[in-house]
């Protein structure tokens, strides 16, 4: 059997369509529907039960209802979409809102669906999400891609590096946000070169740093004699950008006057020099980037909104550093590895505590912060072989001082304000626990935060002291 979409021919296979709802009504009238259309349809009553159906068995479709027994359908979409077959999540819920719809879509989400849904509107919507499954074309792997200087394999990062390799693909206006630290220009640096434009040039327009008088000799170039000083001819940096890529480094700090320039290049794609009697055609692809809440902008009237619309062909937010789990390791070996070699000392291992450093610090200036941090620890080391905390500078330490002071305030024993007819006592366990974190903190006061001592004192081994750490979140 073969259904048309645009002229193309496609064979209708078996494919499966996961419902995942708690309702065994709603789960029978739905694999009625698309039984009868000829797909075949599995069910999960739990979020839980449907994780791990996605995950074990192929399913193109998978319609996902948003109250669940055991946690909300919309915080588990990115985790459905993750599953080996990539699938498409249709959320389906008798509660829609707003607020709702907003995040099941910034979530990945392919469409949002409110019960009682009709048995057209569901083969509506099954039918032309198959068929653009079935039409679209292969995008370059994330394995496949450059990524430059761009370090760590978090879930996070993976999912940036998919986008980033979708937008290498084609020639769309990018607009990359993140806080400041996160790689915007690392990211823009990468897309260019695995795009088709990687021979040509890469022009960075800091965009904070345009100088007002300038600005059009800056961007556009002038012509000889064009004004006074203009001694000789100037290509500008968006004729620079010609066959290759125009980066826009902070494009919230444009002035009312700038955007208006670039949304006229945009909108035309020709330039005129200063002193030149006609335009000149321009042929670049532009990624923006800005760490400012650019929406909020247009939406108080500070930034163009006609402008981020053109901006925004294609959007990436950069995750910040401490919620990319596991990322911060990678970053600072390889930083410590290149500062190394870069400074002629000889490779350094690092004391256990030095990594439980990095991760109770949140990195306010994320990847940044962590090299310039690594680079002074490198430094201060000298040649001692092992970093240790006392080489992190000075102010992570202050901090990371402040955060265990406030970690380590103990509330009275509850014990000690119970009864005598032992009706507040605490359970054992907790009492237990409680003496328990008492007693490594005063071993690790009298230890000097020695791990080694810490063993020898407690008379426990290393793996378990780390145990006790992390299980009382003491820092060391």
């Amino acid at each position: 059997m073969l259904f048309r979409m645009k002229g193309i021919r496609i064979p209708k296979l078996m494919e499966q369509i996961l419902i995942v709802d708690d309702d065994p009504g709603i789960c029978e009238f739905m694999t009625d529907i698309i039984s009868a259309m000829g797909y075949g349809a599995q069910s999960a009553l739990t979020l839980k039960k449907g994780l791990d159906m996605a995950y074990s068995t192929p399913c193109e479709i998978i319609f996902l209802d948003v109250h669940m027994p055991d946690g909300s359908g919309l915080t588990a979409v990115t985790n459905f979409r993750k599953s080996p077959s990539s699938p498409a999540v249709i959320i389906l819920t008798g509660d829609g809102t707003a607020d709702g719809a907003v995040q099941a879509i910034e979530s990945g989400a392919w469409d949002y669906m409110v019960k009682p849904a009709t048995p057209d509107a569901i083969r509506w919507v099954l039918k032309h999400a198959l068929e653009l499954r079935q039409a679209r074309v292969p995008s370059p792997s994330s394995t496949s891609f450059k990524r430059e200087k761009i370090a760590g394999d978090s879930p996070e990062l993976t999912q940036c590096l998919t986008v980033a390799a979708d937008a290498a693909g084609n020639n769309a206006n990018i607009l990359i946000t993140g806080e400041s630290g996160t790689g915007k220009e690392l990211f823009a640096r990468a897309i260019h070169h695995n795009s088709d434009r990687a021979k040509k040039p890469f022009v960075v327009v800091d965009c904070a740093a345009l100088p007002a008088p300038l600005v059009e000799s800056v961007l556009f170039g002038h012509q000889k004699g064009a004004f006074t000083g203009a001694s000789e001819a100037r290509t500008g940096l968006i004729r620079e950008a010609d066959g290759g890529t125009l980066f826009l480094d902070e494009l919230g700090e444009l002035s009312a006057s700038n955007q208006k320039r670039f949304l006229r290049v945009l909108q035309e794609r020709r330039i005129r020099p200063i002193g030149g009697c006609r335009e000149e055609a321009v042929d670049f692809r532009l990624i923006a980037a800005t760490h400012r809440n650019i929406e909020a902008m247009a939406h108080e009237g500070s930034f163009r909104e006609d402008l981020l619309f053109r901006l925004r062909g294609l959007s990436l937010a950069l995750p910040p550093l401490r919620i990319r789990h596991g990322d911060t390791h990678i970053i600072a070996m390889r930083a410590i590895e290149t500062c190394c070699h870069r400074f002629g000392f000889s490779d350094k291992g690092f004391y256990p505590e030095f990594l439980e450093a990095l991760i109770l610090y949140p990195w306010p200036g994320n990847a940044r912060e962590l090299i310039a941090a690594m680079e002074a620890a490198v430094i201060k080391a000298k040649s001692d072989p092992l970093l240790h905390p006392i080489h992190l500078p000075l102010h992570i330490r202050a901090e990371l001082a402040r955060t265990s002071v406030l970690k380590g305030s103990i509330q009275p024993d509850i014990a000690e304000r119970g009864r005598e007819d032992g009706t507040s006592l605490p359970a054992h366990a907790h009492h237990m626990s409680t003496a328990e974190q008492k007693y490594l903190r005063r071993v690790a006061t009298a230890a000097g935060g020695n791990i080694r001592e810490i063993c020898r004192i407690a008379n426990l081994s290393r793996a378990q002291v780390y145990r006790l750490i992390k299980k009382h979140g003491i820092s060391i």
